[in-house]
C-alpha cells in the first residue's frame, strides 16, 4: 500500500511525550492539526529527563547523512529558542573534550580533522588556556590538547518538553498522561482507526505517531510491525552542588559532566554503563560516577548524590533513527531515535510536514522505517 497523504487530519495521536513526541505534537498543533498527546507517565520525565542532553553533531560522524541531520538539529534548536524563548531550557555554552589516553586522544584529533573538513567549527586549546579562558575550576595538564566545539549546547529536556506541551495545549492539543496504549485498531483497508488506552478510553484517530522511545517496538507490534531495537541501558546520576563549578558539557577522561541548572549537575560514563548488566547496584554505579567526577573537578568534593537512574536508550537496531511513514500501515508514522535531544526539533518539523503534506524530505532518506522489514 502507498503512503496516505492527509492534508488536514482530524485527529493525530502522538504516543510518547518525550522530546520527540512533544516536538512533533507542537509542530502539528501550531499548523492546525487536532493533536492528542499520550504518555503512560508524565511528559518529559522518561528518557528525556535521564539522558546526558548534549546537543551536538561532533559525535555523529559514522555516516555523513546522520551528521548532516544532527547539524540541522543544532540549527533547529536555535530557531526554536527564537520562537518559544530560550529561558530555562536552552544553554548554548559549547562543549569540551579531551583524553588522558594517547590512542584515544589521537582518535579525538582525527575526528576533529574530519569535522573541520565538513565545515564544523572546532577549536583546539591547551589545558592551561582552557582553565584560563573557559573552565577555571577544572584542573588539567597544561599541555594536553583540548577540543572546544563552540556551537554545541546542552538542554534541560524536561523543561523543554513542558514548554512545548503547554504551547501545543494553547493551540488546542489534548494531553492524556498516566494512560498507556493497550491496542491500536485498524479499519478494513488496514489504516489506523482507533487507539485504546489502559483506562478504557477509545480514541478515534486518523494518524498515529509512534514516539514511544524504549517502548516503540511494543507500540509497533500492536500493528503487526517489526521494529528491531537495541537493548542499551545507560546510568545517569544527578548531584547537588552550589555553586556549580562547571559551565558547559565536558567529555573528560572516563566521565561526562555537565551543568543541570544553578545547583545541580549530571554525570554519565560509558565505562559505568558497561557494568549495568553485571548486577551492580545502581546506587553503587552512582557512587562510582560521583568519585570519577570529583577526580576531574575537585570543587565537587562537598557535592552529594541526589538521584541515580538506569534508563533504556531508544536505539533502532542499526543505530540510526526510524522516522516517517510505514507504507504497509496507512496512517502510522515513527519518530524513534537515540540523540532525541539533538534531533527533536528537526525531526518534529520534518515529520509534521510529512504528515500534513505527504511530502518526504530528502534529509530523512537514509532513516526511513521501511528499511526494517518483517
Amino acid at each position: 500500500m502507498g503512503i496516505r497523504s492527509v492534508q488536514h487530519p482530524q485527529r493525530v495521536a502522538v504516543i510518547g511525550v518525550g522530546i520527540l513526541g512533544a516536538a512533533v505534537g507542537w509542530n502539528l498543533s501550531r499548523q492546525g492539526a487536532e493533536v492528542i498527546l499520550i504518555d503512560a507517565g508524565r511528559p518529559g520525565e522518561g528518557v528525556t529527563d535521564w539522558s546526558f542532553s548534549w546537543v551536538n553533531a561532533s559525535n555523529k560522524t559514522a555516516r555523513k547523512s546522520y551528521f548532516d541531520l544532527n547539524v540541522a538539529g543544532l540549527a533547529a534548536h536555535r530557531e526554536l529558542a527564537g520562537i518559544i524563548g530560550p529561558d530555562s531550557w536552552w544553554y548554548p555554552s559549547g562543549h569540551l573534550r579531551w583524553s588522558d589516553d594517547p590512542a584515544a586522544q589521537a582518535k579525538v584529533l582525527e575526528t576533529a580533522g574530519l569535522l573541520t573538513d565538513w565545515g564544523y567549527r572546532v577549536e583546539v586549546y591547551s589545558g592551561a588556556e582552557v582553565r584560563r579562558r573557559l573552565e577555571p575550576d577544572v584542573p588539567m595538564p597544561g599541555d594536553v590538547p583540548v577540543l572546544f566545539y563552540p556551537d554545541e549546547a546542552w538542554v534541560h529536556g524536561r523543561r523543554l518538553v513542558g514548554r512545548l506541551v503547554d504551547q501545543a495545549a494553547a493551540s488546542g492539543a489534548e494531553l492524556r498522561s498516566g494512560s498507556a496504549v493497550r491496542d491500536i485498531r485498524t479499519g478494513g483497508d488496514g489504516s489506523v482507526r482507533t487507539v485504546v488506552l489502559s483506562d478504557g478510553n477509545h480514541l478515534d484517530v486518523d494518524i498515529v505517531v509512534n514516539a514511544a522511545g524504549p517502548g516503540a517496538s511494543h507500540i509497533a507490534g500492536l500493528l503487526g510491525r517489526h521494529l528491531p531495537m537495541r537493548r542499551e541501558p545507560g546510568v545517569i546520576t544527578r548531584i547537588d552542588c552550589a555553586p556549580v563549578p562547571v559551565r558547559r558539557p565536558l567529555h573528560a577522561p572516563h566521565i561526562e559532566i555537565r551543568p543541570d541548572g544553578d545547583t545541580s549537575m549530571v554525570l554519565h560514563s560509558r565505562e559505568t554503563d558497561a557494568l549495568i548488566d553485571t548486577g551492580e547496584d545502581p546506587a553503587q554505579l552512582g557512587r562510582q560516577l560521583h568519585e570519577m567526577a570529583r577526580r576531574v573537578v575537585p570543587e565537587l568534593s562537598s557535592s552529594r548524590i541526589a538521584r541515580t537512574r538506569v534508563a533504556l536508550r531508544p536505539i533502532p537496531a542499526d543505530g540510526f533513527p526510524s522516522v516517517g511513514a510505514v507504507p504497509s500501515v496507512p496512517g502510522y508514522y515513527e519518530a524513534v531515535s537515540h540523540s532525541g535531544i539533538t534531533l527533536g526539533p528537526v525531526i518534529g518539523r520534518l515529520l509534521a510536514a510529512e504528515i500534513l503534506s505527504g511530502r518526504r524530505d530528502e534529509m530523512l532518506a537514509d532513516f526511513r522505517p521501511e528499511r526494517f522489514t518483517t
